[in-house]
């Protein structure tokens, strides 16, 4: 993956977000604070406007700006857990001007890493942990297997889809959600779904056939 490919990924994440930023805060609303779009939105406008200055920075520096953005400007639980993912993954990368798969499987691992150590959560406990786990752990399996970056990257996609919609019937044990008990039953979380969004997004920007 090239540092402008990693510069289109935060571009379409952003983008992604925007379009999806009524239906994140709709999922919110049902099971939290009805702001997960609406920070995430905020945050990743100020990401994108910012990204036309970094051509020149290697890709640890890039995600290390993403990350220092979205604590400063996201609110709630997500900047603090956003940021600390982007900000563990630049440390991974730092000084790279191209990824590896081994390189992303390192990206990928620490950021879960830092998710998990920040938020305290567990997989099942009905979090953003249940996309990103699951995709992990497949390119995690992919790579171990010799699979390119875009068949790894494809694996990951699928088990963070599958990871999102395991969320729904989950009682959630984290958060606000963790609040309403049994009715948390039934609502997919929305941090799982913006995970989703942000692997779909780099799948997207790595231009597989």
């Amino acid at each position: 993956m090239t540092k402008d490919q990693v510069i289109q990924w935060l571009q379409m994440f952003a983008a992604a977000i925007e379009e999806n930023k009524d239906y994140l805060t709709e999922l919110d609303a049902a099971i939290g604070d009805a702001d997960h779009g609406i920070n995430m939105d905020r945050g990743f406008k100020k990401v994108a406007s910012q990204l036309p200055n970094l051509a020149n920075k290697d890709i640890g520096s890039i995600l290390k700006l993403v990350s220092m953005t979205l604590i400063s400007t996201v609110g709630g639980a997500s900047g603090p857990l956003y940021g600390t993912l982007f900000l563990r993954a630049s440390g991974a990368v730092a000084g790279k001007e191209e990824l590896t798969v081994e390189d992303m499987l390192k990206l990928l691992q620490t950021g879960l890493e830092g998710v998990l150590d920040r938020g305290k959560a567990q997989l099942g406990d009905k979090t953003m942990v249940d996309a990103l786990f699951p995709a992990v752990t497949a390119f995690q399996t992919a790579a171990a297997e010799n699979k390119d970056m875009c068949q790894a990257m494809q694996q990951a996609v699928a088990a963070a889809e599958q990871g999102m919609k395991d969320t729904i019937p989950m009682l959630a044990k984290k958060g606000r959600a963790s609040y309403l008990s049994e009715r948390s039953i039934g609502h997919q979380d929305p941090g799982a779904t913006s995970s989703y969004l942000m692997l779909k997004s780099l799948l997207a920007a790595l231009e597989c056939s």
